[in-house]
C-alpha cells in the first residue's frame, strides 16, 4: 500500500533535459519494483522504464533507450527519472507506478502495471 506524488514536469526545447521526481509514501517502498510510464493526447498509456527493488536493474522502452535512466534512492523513497535528448514525440503525462513487472517468452517480452499509480506530471517539448 503506497501513495505516489510526482513532481519535475515543464517545457523544455527539443534536445534539452529533465529530471523527474517520484516520492512514495508508505513502509513498503523497498519492496516494489518502481517504473515510469506515459500518455500522449489520443494515444494509449505506454511502458517507458523500469527499476527493481534495490536498483540494480533496469529496463527501457526502445523509444527512450540511451536518452533516459530512471533511478531510485530507497533512503528517501523516491524514484527518478532523468530525461536527455529530448523530443517533441516525448511529449505526455509522465506517471509512476510502483510494483511494474515483466515477463519475457523467448524474444517478447510484457510489461504489466502494479496497483499503484501517481497522479501525473505534464512534460511538453517544444520550441
Amino acid at each position: 500500500q503506497v501513495q505516489l506524488v510526482e513532481s519535475g514536469g515543464g517545457l523544455v526545447q527539443p534536445g534539452g533535459s529533465l529530471r523527474l521526481s517520484c516520492t512514495a509514501s508508505g513502509s513498503t517502498f523497498t519492496t516494489y519494483a518502481m517504473g515510469w510510464f506515459r500518455q500522449a493526447p489520443g494515444k494509449e498509456r505506454e511502458f517507458v522504464a523500469r527499476i527493481n527493488s534495490n536498483g540494480g536493474s533496469t529496463y527501457y522502452a526502445d523509444s527512450v533507450t540511451g536518452r533516459f535512466t530512471i533511478s531510485r534512492d530507497n533512503a528517501k523513497n523516491t524514484v527518478y527519472l532523468q530525461m536527455n535528448s529530448l523530443k517533441p514525440e516525448d511529449t505526455a503525462v509522465y506517471y509512476c507506478n510502483a510494483g511494474t513487472y515483466f515477463s519475457c517468452s523467448g524474444n517478447v517480452c510484457t510489461i504489466s502495471a502494479g496497483d499503484y499509480w501517481g497522479q501525473g506530471t505534464q512534460v511538453t517539448v517544444s520550441s
